[in-house]
């Protein structure tokens, strides 16, 4: 049995899209969401999945185990940040090491760092002109979008496209290729 931990900020589109991949495959369990946005409409989802969830504050996250023991007691094979905003505490990173991964909606190096999330990426691409954007599936490390790189995948963009445009197709790609990694990471190529 792998276990994959998800932790998230916001809506959970990829939370949504991980869970569908995986609930037929009975050797995955997604046994919690870690959430630090008591707000954010990710904890519905889990609780509509049958997910338990555990929302945290950056004091919780910071500067106490609370999250760091619980990791621990669940043992996940993979830790999947999937639109969660923080910095991952050195503590987590080197406890779970090359088990961390997140996505970033845009071509690391490109468009990454503090700040660097959403629709702030998709503009900056815009305003750019980039003729490309995409998705890039990562390590996480103790930098934001720094880790080492696992996955690339890329979209077009037109000179007409603004950044809900682009928003959609980094949404696209996500959907068809994040769970399919983490399928890869856990298992290999079946």
């Amino acid at each position: 049995m792998k276990k994959i931990i998800l932790f998230a900020s916001g809506n959970g589109t990829n939370v949504q899209q991980i869970v569908d991949y995986f609930s037929a495959n009975p050797q995955v369990e997604i046994p919690m969401l870690f959430c630090n946005n008591p707000k954010a409409y990710v904890l519905q989802r889990a609780e509509n999945l049958h997910i338990p969830s555990m929302v945290f504050n950056k004091n919780d996250f910071f500067s106490t185990d609370i999250v760091f023991d619980k990791l621990k007691e669940i043992n996940p094979d993979l830790i999947v940040l999937a639109g969660f905003l923080w910095l991952v505490p050195e503590k987590i990173i080197t406890a779970f090491s090359k088990k961390i991964i997140n996505i970033h909606p845009a071509l690391l190096p490109k468009y990454g760092g503090k700040g660097m999330y959403g629709h702030h990426v998709h503009e900056a691409v815009v305003a750019n002109h980039e003729p490309f954007s995409g998705i890039t599936i990562h390590y996480v490390n103790q930098y934001y979008d720094s880790g080492d790189i696992i996955f690339q995948a890329t979209c077009s963009i037109s000179t007409t496209d603004n950044a809900d445009n682009v928003a959609e197709k980094i949404h696209l790609l996500e959907k068809e290729h994040f769970p399919k990694v983490i399928d890869n990471l856990l298992f290999g190529n079946r």
